[in-house]
């Protein structure tokens, strides 16, 4: 039976697609085989930033409406062979969809995958109560900044109604060197204020930009780490968080810091 983790915030912009699409590749580099589901409908764009926009032929509305199966459906990644995409679609009445129907698909699908991520839309609508209906985890992703921690706790009080079972954390953008020089809302704060666990801390990078523009997997990357060590705690159990200040420290940290300031 697959562990169904949604990947939800509240608030647009901060990382949810990308965080998806990520820890679908790293836990299928553990060896594990993963579903991911793009529950976004309307403004679908997880096979982009997976590359494999190119080979979609039916998407998720096309199961929902008969029109094909979900093993048809499904997009194999060439390049990670025990990853499978269920792309969304840009052109449909996503009343049409409910929860009711993603839980359908997720049950089919359940014992052919170890894992299946749902991709969550922005904000607490009917979007959002649909990606959370099937789900039994779920990854609250936030930012270092205020307006995405008061979305995500509104989050967390909407989602105590469903039969979520484990609740996790992962802060994304993190900057080392304003955490250093007390620029920016510390981990420990964060974590205090969400009360749930810390499971994944996703340095700001250049290289994640790049990645959601030309739809290339972050793999040689300072992020490459960070996402490695979030899917082994996901499936271990383990609290390995990636240090974002590492490269800060220190007399060349300091000079790294303030060349940074300056830049």
């Amino acid at each position: 039976m697959a562990r169904k983790i949604v990947v939800t915030s509240g608030k647009g912009g901060v990382g949810k697609t990308t965080i998806c699409a990520n820890l679908g590749v790293y836990l299928s580099r553990l060896g594990f085989r993963v579903a991911m589901l793009d529950v976004d409908i309307g403004l679908n764009n997880l096979d982009v930033v997976m590359g494999l926009e190119k080979q979609v032929v039916f998407d998720i509305t096309d199961v929902v409406s008969g029109k094909c199966r979900v093993r048809q459906a499904l997009v194999q990644d060439v390049n990670f062979p025990s990853l499978y995409l269920l792309p969304s679609s840009h052109s449909y009445a996503s009343s049409k969809i409910t929860g009711e129907h993603i839980k359908n698909i997720t049950d089919i699908i359940d014992h052919s995958f170890d894992y299946i991520l749902l991709d969550c839309p922005a904000g607490v609508e009917a979007g959002f109560h649909r990606a959370v209906y099937p789900a039994n985890e779920a990854i609250i992703v936030v930012t270092p900044h205020l307006s995405s921690l008061r979305d995500a706790d509104k989050v967390l009080s909407i989602i105590s109604s469903y039969h979520i079972e484990s609740k996790y954390l992962v802060i994304n953008r993190m900057r080392g060197d304003l955490l250093l020089s007390g620029e920016m809302i510390n981990i420990e704060s964060i974590v205090k204020a969400m009360n749930i666990p810390l499971i994944g801390v996703i340095p700001e990078d250049d290289s994640v930009g790049k990645m959601s523009s030309n739809g290339r997997i972050l793999t040689d990357s300072e992020s490459a780490r960070a996402f490695t060590l979030l899917s082994e705690n996901i499936h271990n159990g383990s609290k390995k968080i990636f240090d974002c200040t590492y490269k800060y420290r220190g007399i060349m940290g300091y000079f790294k810091r303030t060349i940074k300031k300056r830049v």
